[in-house]
């Protein structure tokens, strides 16, 4: 599965629209990774297959995007975004996490296991 490129726009009307609201309060109807990358980022490349990879297996639970941090400067702005890649875990309940990095497969799944998908499984 492919990871798309969100915009802006499309994150003000899918995720959450800063202009209008103080208090977070997210959009999407399952959890949310952004990936905040750029094309000359020798990191980022790294992290890109990683990505797709995990959008191939965990896409019907969470929904894996990216943001071009040159192209969408406001959006990185908004996050502060200082180094890259940094990325933005969005859960569906509670307050968005950013963690700024390159993060190996193992990390990333046990965050979308432990903190995004949690709620939709039972607890063992």
């Amino acid at each position: 599965m492919v990871v798309r490129h969100l915009t802006t726009d499309e994150f003000k009307s899918n995720v959450f629209d800063y202009t209008k609201e103080k208090e977070w309060k997210f959009l999407g109807d399952k959890p949310m990774i952004i990936d905040f990358y750029a094309d000359w980022c020798g990191p980022c490349k790294m992290l890109a297959p990683i990505m797709e990879e995990l959008s191939s297996e965990y896409g019907d639970q969470v929904d894996i995007v990216k943001v071009d941090t040159e192209a969408e400067q406001e959006l990185s702005m908004v996050f502060g975004i200082r180094s890259i890649p940094s990325i933005l875990f969005i859960p569906s309940e509670g307050q968005p996490m950013m963690q700024a990095g390159l993060l190996p497969k193992h990390v990333l799944e046990s965050v979308i296991k432990d903190k995004l998908i949690t709620e939709a499984e039972p607890s063992s």
